[in-house]
C-alpha cells in the first residue's frame, strides 16, 4: 500500500489532500515537529536521506518533493480521475498546460522563498536571546521585511490576485494539479500577508479549496497545513 510520511503542519498537507480528492487508498504515518526548533524529526531521515516530508513510499519506491510526488500520483492514478478532477494533467500543448507548468514551478521556486524568509525574519526576535541583543534583531528583521520581503510578496500576491480575477483555477476554469501545489503557499500567504484584506480572489480561491469535502477529509486526517506561532 502507498505510505504517506507526513509532518504536521508542512506542505505534506497537499499530497494528503489529493490522494483524498482521487480515492487512492493509503497509510499515514505522521511525525511532530521538535517543540522547541520546530524542525522534523530526526526519524524521517531514516525514511528519505533528506529528513524532509512530504515523502510517499509506494511500491518499494521512495519519493521526496511535492511537485515530483504531485506528479507521480497524477500520472499513476489519473485514469480514475472523473467529474472536476478529470482535467488534473491538462493536454500538453494547451494554454492550460502552459499555465499548470508555470504555477507547478512557481510555487516553491518564486513564492515559498518569500514566504520563508517572512517566517525566519518575523520569529527571529522572538526567539530566545541575550536582552541587549533582542532590540539589534527587532530592528534588523523589521527593515529587512519592510525593504524587501515585504515588496516581493506584495508584488507576488498582486500578481496572483489578477491571475484569479479573471480564472477559477491557476491552470484555467479546471482544477489541475498547479493547485494542489499552490495551496499550501497560498494559504501560508494569506497567513503572513501584510494586509490580507488586499486581495479578496486569493481568499474566496482559498475557502474554495477549503470548502471541498477531500480537502475537509485531508486536514481531519493530518491536521492543518499552516503552522501558528
Amino acid at each position: 500500500m502507498l505510505t504517506v510520511h507526513h509532518l504536521e503542519t508542512s506542505r505534506s498537507q497537499r499530497i494528503l489532500w489529493l490522494l483524498e480528492e482521487l480515492g487512492v487508498p493509503y497509510e499515514l504515518k505522521i511525525y511532530r515537529r521538535n517543540p522547541v526548533t520546530r524542525l522534523a524529526p530526526p526519524e524521517l531521515k531514516q525514511v528519505h536521506p533528506l529528513g524532509k516530508s512530504p515523502v510517499i513510499s509506494d511500491d518499494g519506491e521512495v519519493i521526496a518533493e511535492s511537485g515530483a510526488i504531485i506528479e507521480y500520483l497524477a500520472e499513476k492514478y489519473t485514469s480514475r480521475a472523473t467529474g472536476d478532477l478529470a482535467g488534473l494533467q491538462p493536454s500538453p500543448g494547451s494554454p492550460e498546460h502552459r499555465q499548470c507548468r508555470f504555477w507547478m514551478h512557481y510555487a516553491e521556486g518564486s513564492l515559498m522563498s518569500w514566504l520563508l524568509m517572512k517566517l525566519v525574519f518575523t520569529t527571529i526576535p522572538n526567539r530566545p536571546m541575550p536582552f541587549f541583543a533582542r532590540p539589534i534583531a527587532r530592528g534588523l528583521c523589521a527593515k529587512v521585511l519592510e525593504q524587501l520581503v515585504d515588496p516581493n510578496l506584495g508584488t507576488a500576491s498582486d500578481f496572483m490576485e489578477e491571475h484569479l480575477g479573471r480564472h477559477r483555477w491557476f491552470a484555467g476554469d479546471g482544477l489541475s494539479i498547479a493547485d494542489f501545489q499552490m495551496s499550501y503557499p497560498v494559504e501560508a500567504l494569506l497567513t503572513r500577508a501584510a494586509d490580507p484584506g488586499r486581495y479578496p480572489k486569493i481568499a474566496e480561491y482559498c475557502a474554495r479549496i477549503k470548502a471541498r469535502p477531500a480537502y475537509q477529509r485531508a486536514e481531519a486526517k493530518g491536521g492543518p497545513a499552516i503552522p501558528t506561532f
